[in-house]
């Protein structure tokens, strides 16, 4: 069989098993998680413009997906698969939102995208947006097993969103609004496929054999395969504690320790070494930034803002946080350099090598994972609180609390 064939084959096998208890668990909180990035995301810019954009239009399945799967990723605070360098709650769970509401199509989305996302990896990585590329296949997944697709409608699916996939990263390397537009286009295209596929459009079912070659470096399919429908991945997903890039987390959690453990004022450290992955360097790369987009993928300035403010929350990102002096005097006297270890155990490990000068005395900390992943997990608790902080001022108390409610009995 072809790999979107064998990938449907299991998705549809799969409905007559239960799901484990533990994955029902996880799944609820990747959708709780995913509904905390969605709410401050619809009514900020990009979506708050695309909804004036489609105003004339009826909301159909396709534009819902197309709305909410950006808006989920447009804070930056959404989940992460780390062997995958790719967010998958975003597209796949506005994927299945927008043709139900259940948990199911949510965790066959997760594994197959997963999967690929895994095998495609750092290669794919280089050019591409991963959450744009891979998110169509978690988004397809989602919406077919939604729909309840036949095995050859569901391989169709697959096969047709493949030729859907895109999403550059040099979208992002200047300011600009098309990041989140990758996992909200990414959520449409898997809706797309697989609605045509259940009415019987098809798909060329030996499509991944080009995706590979076009976007990856020879990937090991077999090797992620092995696991499907055994190892649940969704029960290791990383759970974002700051609203930026996940890139920069390992450096921000590692100067808090280092700050802590110095027992230092930010106005009295004179200098911050960050070591870290290649990554990490390139994709927050802005030296002064002066939009919200750049202060995310900024290294230097969410560290700064961590060590002045003592958090990186969505409050670091309006125009009198970007603009403070205070952080601004420390992102001078932040380097940064690339570290060859930490650079060899990418994508498996997200770490960095913090050193901070105050005072005449020197510490230095490795910070091995970022906080939020799987060997550095979130509670239930905290992941409320996340929930909690990033809702309530959109909806109100009442209403978050009655939606995280509800949240926590999908079946």
């Amino acid at each position: 069989m072809h790999l979107v064939e064998r990938f449907a084959d299991w998705a549809v096998s799969f409905r007559a098993q239960p799901l484990p208890e533990e994955v029902v668990h996880h799944a609820r909180r990747a959708v709780i998680d995913w509904h905390a990035a969605l709410y401050p995301g619809l009514v900020v810019p990009p979506v708050t413009l695309m909804k004036k954009a489609f105003a004339g239009e009826t909301e159909s399945p396709r534009l819902k997906a197309l709305i909410e799967g950006s808006a989920a990723h447009t804070v930056e605070v959404d989940d992460i698969f780390r062997d995958g360098i790719y967010h998958p709650g975003a597209p796949t769970i506005a994927a299945a939102r927008a043709l139900g509401e259940a948990l199911r199509p949510v965790v066959v989305g997760y594994e197959i995208s997963t999967r690929i996302g895994a095998a495609m990896g750092k290669a794919q990585y280089k050019q591409w947006h991963n959450t744009g590329t891979i998110g169509a296949f978690g988004a397809a997944a989602a919406a077919a097993e939604a729909l309840q697709l036949d095995r050859r409608q569901f391989a169709h699916a697959l096969a047709t969103v493949t030729t859907f996939a895109a999403g550059l990263q040099q979208a992002f390397r200047m300011d600009s609004m098309s990041k989140p537009l990758h996992a909200g286009r990414a959520a449409e295209a898997g809706v797309t496929a697989a609605l045509m596929a259940r009415e019987g459009v098809t798909g060329s079912l030996d499509v991944m054999v080009g995706f590979a070659a076009a976007m990856g470096d020879n990937p090991d399919w077999e090797r992620w395969l092995a696991t499907l429908g055994r190892d649940f991945h969704i029960t290791r997903m990383t759970f974002k504690n700051h609203a930026c890039c996940g890139h920069t987390f390992a450096a921000i959690d590692g100067a808090l320790e280092v700050k802590r453990r110095l027992n230092v004022d930010a106005a009295d450290i004179d200098k911050v070494e960050v070591a870290t992955y290649r990554a990490g360097l390139e994709v927050a790369h802005y030296e002064n930034p002066g939009t919200p987009a750049e202060g995310r993928f900024s290294l230097k300035y969410v560290v700064a803002t961590a060590l002045t403010h003592g958090s990186v929350r969505l409050a670091a990102f309006e125009p009198e946080r970007l603009a403070d002096r205070k952080t601004k005097a420390l992102m001078e006297r932040i380097s940064l350099r690339l570290d060859p270890e930490l650079e060899a155990a990418f994508p498996a490990k997200r770490a960095a090598r913090v050193a901070i000068e105050a005072k005449g005395r020197r510490e230095e900390w490795l910070q091995p994972t970022r906080i939020g992943d799987p060997d550095a997990p979130l509670s239930d608790r905290a992941l409320e609180e996340k929930y909690f902080e990033l809702t309530a001022s959109v909806l109100g108390e009442a209403k978050a609390k009655d939606i995280l409610q509800r949240l926590w009995r999908l079946e």
